[in-house]
C-alpha cells in the first residue's frame, strides 16, 4: 500500500501542475494591482502590499487549512490599518500585525475557529459594508485629484470643497479605469470571450496606464522606493490599552474575514466540481493557524496584515486550481514582480489604483446582504453596525452591532401581546402571543381579572415558553375562577387543548383532560396533526401532563392518550411506552389468571390446563391494517364524522397542491398540521415533476397539476424533499449502461437536478446556518429547486403565475431532526438558494 501511494504521488503532482500553474498566473494578475491599491488606501508604503501578497500566497498557502483559498492584503482591513498608521506610525503597525498573528495562533490552538462563525451574519455584513463605505469615501478624494482626510465624516464634509477644485486629468483617468473595470466582463462576441480571460482589474489598470503614458499626462504615479530603505517593525510605543485594542481588532476582523472566505471557497468548489475532483474541505483551525503564521511573517518583513481574500480565491477556483501549489506559486510571481517589474509598476497612476479600490469598496455594500438581513428582520442590526463602523471604527462598530443584536433578541423574547375580547356568544377569549415570562405577569394578571367570575373563558396560549411565575398566575386565577362558578378552556396554538394543573373535572373535560369525554384530545390531534401544545411545551413536565401521579397512571393506561400517539398514527406501536404498556397488561393478565385459579380450584379453565397468557405477537400485513382501521373507527371517526360529511356535501377545496416523495417517513398531515380537505397531495419516488414533452413522461403527475391548478384553483404548489432520499442516492450511484428498469426510467426525470448540482451556472442550495452534510443532502436540496423550475414549464402553472394568482414554494424535511425548512426568496451573500427554518409563530 505504501509503495502504491509513493508511486501515485508524483503522477498526481505532474497531473495537477499545469492547472495550478495557469491558475497561479491568473491570480497573480489580479493580486498585483489590488495589493498596490490597498497599500495606497491605507497610507502604507506601496511595497508593503506586495510583501503581504507574496507572504500570503507562500506562507498561508502552505500552512493554511483551505487548499484553494488565496490570502493577502484585503479591503476588509484597510480602514483599521489606515487608522493604526495615522495613530502609531507604520513601523509600530507592523509590530501590531505580528502580535495579531500570535493571537491567531493562540485561538487556533484553542480550536475556536468555528466559534468565530457564531457572530451574527448581519453584524459581519454590516461591518464589511461600513468598511466599504469608508474606503469609497476616502478613495473618492484621490479619484477627484485630492487627498483623503483622516475619517469618513471628514471625507464627507470635505467633498464640497473637493468638487469645487476638480483635477480633470485625474478624474478622466479614474473614469476610464472604472469604465473598463465594469465593462470588461460584458464584452460581446468571440473576441470578447477571448479578452475576458484577462482579469478585469488588470485590464483596467493596464488600459489607464497605457493611456496616461501615451498621452503624456502629468499626474501622480506609483513610486516604489528602493528595497534597501524598506521599513521594518519596531517595538510598539503607545498606550497599552490602545495597543491591545488594536491587536484585538486586527485579530477579530482578519480571522472572521478569512474563515468566511474559506467557507465560501468550499461552497464554490462543491458547486463547480464533482466529488472525485475536489480537494479536502477546509480545516478552519488549521486555516486560522496558517493566517497567524502569515501575519507574523508579513509584519516582521514590513508587510500589511493578511486575510483570506474572496476575490482571489474565486479566481483561483474558476481558473482550475487543483491544489495549494497555485496559491504558493502566485506568491512567488508577486515576489519576482516586486524585484523585476519596478520600472513598469512606476508608470501606474495613483488615480487608477484609487478608482480600483473605490469600486471594491462600493461592491462591499451588497444589495443581496440587505435583502437577506431584511428577510430575517435584522435590518436594525445591519444598519446600526454600518453607521457605527463609519462614525467610530471597526471595533466600535462590531461592539455596537453585538449590543443591538442582543437587545433585539431580548426584546423579541420579552415581547408578549395579551388581548381580551368578548365574542357574540358571550365567551371571553384571552389571547397571549409570545413568550410568557415574569415580565408579562402584570399584564396577564390584569387581563385575567377583567373576566367576570361566572363567565365562560377561553385562554389561548400561543407561545413556546412559559416560566414558573406565569404558570402560577394562570393556575391561581383558574382555581379562583372555577371556585366562583366560572368555566374555562385552556388551548394552545390553533385551538389544541392544553392542561393547566388544578382544574376540576368538569372544566378539565373541556380542556382535553383524560377524565373528560373519551377521545376529546385525540379528535383535535387527528384534525390538526402536529399542532403544538400551548402551556405544556414550555413548563415543567409535571404540570404539562397533569397533577397527581394517579392521573398520569390512568392516562398512560388509556389508549392513544400519549403525546406521540394520536389515533391517526398507525406507527404508535413503535414507541417505547407502548412496549411498556404491553408488558404491564401481560403481567396484569397473569396475575388475574393466578387469582382465578386459586378461587376456582381447577385453574379457572374447563379443561383444567394452564391458560396461555403470553403476549400477542405484533401483527403484520392485513392484521396490522385491520387493527389500524379498528382504532380509527373507534377513536377518531366519531369526532371527524361531521367534518367529513361537510366535505362530502361541499366537495374538496384544498388550498395547495403538495408534491412530495413516497417515502413512508413523510407524513404530510403531520409536518404541515393539516387535516382533511387541506392538501391535494401527489406522491412519487423522488418528488419529481417531469417536464412537459420529456421522454418517458408520466402523465399522472401532469394530470394532477392540471387538475389542481385549473379545476381546484389551488393558491400554491409546494415541492417537498427530504433527507436520506433513496431516489437521490440512486441517482448519485447509478452506473451508465445499466439495465433500464421501470425505476431507472422514472429517475431519468431527476437527471436535470444532478446536472444542476454540478453546474457553475446555477445558484447552489443549502440549509440556513450550515453547509449540506454530504452529496446526498446537496442533491436533495438541489432537486427541490430544479423541480420548481420544471413546474414553471407546465402551461397551466405558467399562466397562473403570470396572472399573479399562484405561488410556488420549496420545502425540505430533515427526518432525523424532525425539522422542516422553507426555500427563501432570492440568494444569500454567497449566491446560494437557502432553505430556512420556520418560526414558531409563522
Amino acid at each position: 500500500m505504501t509503495a502504491t501511494s509513493t508511486t501515485r504521488a508524483p503522477e498526481g503532482v505532474r497531473k495537477d501542475l499545469p492547472a495550478d500553474l495557469s491558475a497561479s498566473i491568473a491570480v497573480f494578475l489580479i493580486a498585483m494591482p489590488l495589493s498596490l491599491g490597498i497599500a495606497l488606501a491605507t497610507g502604507a508604503p506601496l511595497q508593503a502590499g506586495l510583501v503581504a501578497a507574496a507572504v500570503g500566497g507562500i506562507v498561508a498557502g502552505r500552512l493554511g487549512g483551505a487548499p484553494l483559498q488565496v490570502s493577502g492584503p484585503a479591503a476588509g482591513l484597510t480602514v483599521v490599518t489606515a487608522e493604526l498608521i495615522q495613530r502609531y506610525g507604520w513601523r509600530t503597525t507592523c509590530a501590531i500585525t505580528v502580535l495579531a498573528g500570535v493571537c491567531q495562533l493562540g485561538l487556533a490552538a484553542l480550536r475556536t475557529a468555528r466559534s468565530a462563525l457564531m457572530v451574527s451574519p448581519a453584524i459581519v455584513h454590516g461591518m464589511l459594508a461600513g468598511i466599504g463605505v469608508t474606503i469609497a469615501l476616502a478613495q473618492l478624494h484621490i479619484v477627484l485629484g485630492g487627498t483623503p482626510q483622516s475619517s469618513a465624516v471628514a471625507n464627507v464634509l470635505g467633498l464640497p470643497a473637493q468638487l469645487a477644485d476638480l483635477h480633470p486629468v485625474a478624474l478622466g483617468v479614474s473614469a476610464l479605469t472604472l469604465v473598463v473595470l465594469l465593462g470588461w466582463p460584458r464584452l460581446p462576441g468571440r473576441a470578447g470571450r477571448a479578452l475576458r480571460k484577462l482579469p478585469a482589474p488588470l485590464a483596467a489598470v493596464a488600459t489607464a496606464t497605457a493611456f496616461a503614458a501615451l498621452a503624456g499626462l502629468s499626474l501622480p504615479r506609483v513610486d516604489l522606493p528602493s528595497w534597501r530603505s524598506h521599513a521594518l517593525p519596531e517595538m510598539p510605543d503607545g498606550p497599552v490599552l490602545g495597543l491591545v485594542a488594536a491587536v484585538l481588532t486586527i485579530t477579530l476582523v482578519g480571522s472572521v474575514e478569512s474563515l468566511l472566505s474559506a467557507v465560501a471557497t468550499d461552497k464554490l468548489i462543491a458547486s463547480e466540481r464533482s466529488t472525485d475532483n475536489r480537494p479536502p474541505r477546509a480545516d478552519l483551525d488549521r486555516e486560522l493557524r496558517g493566517q497567524g503564521a502569515a501575519n507574523i511573517v508579513s509584519g516582521a518583513l514590513g508587510g500589511l496584515p493578511i486575510t483570506g481574500v474572496a476575490v482571489r480565491s474565486v479566481a483561483n477556483v474558476k481558473s482550475g486550481a487543483a491544489s495549494r501549489k497555485s496559491s504558493m506559486m502566485h506568491g512567488f510571481w508577486v515576489l519576482l514582480a516586486a524585484f523585476l517589474l519596478v520600472p513598469l509598476l512606476d508608470l501606474i497612476p495613483l488615480a487608477t489604483l484609487a478608482a480600483l479600490v473605490m469600486a471594491v469598496g462600493v461592491q462591499m455594500v451588497s444589495i443581496t446582504h440587505l435583502r437577506s438581513v431584511t428577510r430575517h428582520r435584522e435590518a436594525l442590526v445591519y444598519g446600526s453596525t454600518i453607521v457605527a463602523v463609519v462614525l467610530g471604527g471597526v471595533l466600535e462598530g462590531v461592539a455596537v452591532g453585538i449590543a443591538v443584536a442582543v437587545a433585539l433578541a431580548l426584546h423579541r423574547l420579552a415581547r408578549t401581546r395579551i388581548t381580551l375580547e368578548q365574542l357574540d356568544s358571550g365567551v371571553h377569549r384571552v389571547c397571549a402571543r409570545g413568550q410568557l415570562t415574569f415580565l408579562a405577569v402584570p399584564r396577564l394578571s390584569r387581563v385575567l381579572n377583567q373576566i367576570p367570575q361566572d363567565a365562560h373563558a377561553v385562554v389561548e396560549l400561543d407561545g413556546s415558553f412559559m416560566d414558573h411565575a406565569a404558570y402560577e398566575t394562570i393556575q391561581d386565577w383558574q382555581q379562583s375562577h372555577l371556585a366562583h362558578g366560572g368555566t374555562l378552556e385552556v388551548t394552545g396554538r390553533s385551538g389544541q387543548a392544553a392542561r393547566i394543573n388544578g382544574a376540576n373535572p368538569a372544566a378539565a373535560g373541556r380542556a382535553g383532560s383524560p377524565d373528560g369525554p373519551d377521545g376529546a384530545d385525540e379528535a383535535d390531534g387527528a384534525g390538526r396533526a402536529g399542532a403544538g401544545h400551548g402551556a405544556d411545551r414550555g413548563h415543567d413536565a409535571r404540570h404539562a401532563e397533569g397533577g397527581h401521579p394517579a392521573d398520569r397512571s390512568r392516562r398512560g393506561q388509556h389508549r392513544g392518550t400519549h403525546q406521540c400517539c394520536r389515533p391517526w398514527t398507525p406507527w404508535q406501536n413503535h414507541c417505547d411506552h407502548r412496549a411498556t404498556s404491553t408488558r404491564t397488561a401481560t403481567a396484569t393478565a397473569a396475575t388475574m389468571a393466578a387469582e382465578a385459579a386459586t378461587a376456582g380450584g381447577n385453574g379457572g379453565a374447563e379443561d383444567g390446563g394452564p391458560r396461555d397468557v403470553s403476549p400477542t405477537p405484533r401483527r403484520r400485513g392485513a392484521g396490522q391494517l385491520a387493527s389500524g382501521i379498528s382504532a380509527f373507527q373507534r377513536d377518531t371517526a366519531p369526532h371527524m364524522r361531521d367534518e367529513l360529511a361537510r366535505l362530502a356535501r361541499e366537495g374538496q377545496r384544498p388550498s395547495q397542491l403538495f408534491i412530495t416523495c413516497a417515502d413512508s417517513r413523510l407524513v404530510t398531515s403531520m409536518i404541515t398540521a393539516s387535516g382533511p380537505g387541506d392538501l391535494f397531495t401527489v406522491r412519487n419516488v423522488g418528488n419529481l415533476v417531469p417536464l412537459p414533452g420529456a421522454e418517458s413522461t408520466d402523465d399522472s403527475v401532469a394530470a394532477a397539476i392540471e387538475y389542481a391548478v385549473d379545476v381546484l384553483k389551488v393558491d400554491s404548489i409546494t415541492v417537498c424533499g427530504h433527507s436520506g432520499c433513496g431516489a437521490m442516492q440512486a441517482l448519485l450511484s447509478s452506473a451508465p449502461g445499466a439495465a433500464m428498469t421501470p425505476l431507472r426510467r422514472w429517475l431519468r426525470h431527476g437527471l436535470p437536478s444532478l446536472e444542476r448540482m454540478g453546474s457553475r451556472h446555477h445558484a447552489w442550495a443549502r440549509i440556513s446556518g450550515r453547509l449540506p452534510a454530504d452529496a446526498v443532502e446537496q442533491l436533495c436540496l438541489t432537486n427541490v429547486v430544479q423541480q420548481l423550475e420544471h413546474l414553471r414549464a407546465h402551461e397551466s402553472v405558467a399562466r397562473r403565475l403570470a396572472e399573479g394568482t399562484l405561488e410556488l414554494h420549496g420545502m425540505y424535511f430533515h427526518v432525523g431532526e424532525a425539522q422542516a425548512y422553507l426555500l427563501s426568496e432570492g440568494e444569500d451573500f454567497f449566491d446560494c438558494r437557502v432553505f430556512d427554518t420556520v418560526g414558531l409563530h409563522a
